[in-house]
């Protein structure tokens, strides 16, 4: 089965078709060139990081997990679960975040979640295998296939930059529903992902 990625042999390739088909999509790229390709590794420090950014400002998550490196260096299952509840208070993670993340490192320990395999299987599988896990939802989900899997055919309708980054873009009034935006989301397939990125490009330009 031909799983639906893409690379930096591809991205700009993408964007440029994305553009073609969408004038709005092709403004941002004249107004504030190609986006990054942002991308992570597939390791249990990213998924704590992508926790660590639920509801939460990206510098405020940084810092949290900067502060957790300080504490035990390398980020691995084996170290986190070693540190007591002040140690995880120390690296400002909430009672809730930390056991999501001492859950998480326990799943991995015990061989029940396995990273490296995520890469071979589609994206609904990988959904569901993720969000069995205690504190993932769809959005974390959302973007560890983007950033760590790097799957081409993502929105994360839960995040709210790329939400309204769409309203702003396309002229929808702030109180529209995201009911209202699918239409608009669907007519990027297969590569709503490269729109999502174009989007959150657009967000911080």
């Amino acid at each position: 089965m031909m799983l639906n990625t893409f690379s930096t042999y591809n991205f700009l390739s993408l964007c440029d078709g994305l553009a073609g088909a969408d004038a709005d999509l092709a403004a941002i790229i004249e107004a504030h060139g190609y986006p990054p390709m942002w991308n992570r590794p597939n390791t249990f420090e990213t998924l704590v990081h992508i926790i660590l950014e639920q509801q939460v400002s990206l510098a405020s998550a940084l810092a949290a997990l900067n502060k957790l490196r300080e504490f035990i260096g390398e980020v691995t299952p084996e170290a986190a679960l070693a540190l007591s509840d002040e140690e995880w208070r120390a690296c400002y993670f909430s009672r809730q975040k930390m056991g999501y993340v001492k859950y998480l490192a326990a799943e991995l320990l015990s061989g029940e979640l396995d990273l490296p395999g995520m890469g071979i299987l589609p994206d609904e599988e990988v959904r569901a295998r993720l969000t069995a896990l205690k504190g993932i939802g769809n959005w974390t989900v959302d973007v560890y296939l983007i950033f760590v899997l790097q799957r081409a055919d993502v929105f994360p309708m839960g995040d709210l930059a790329a939400v309204n980054a769409l309203k702003r873009v396309k002229g929808f009034p702030r109180e529209t529903h995201r009911d209202e935006l699918l239409p608009v989301v669907e007519g990027w397939r297969p590569y709503r992902t490269i729109a999502t990125m174009l989007l959150w490009h657009y967000y911080l330009s």
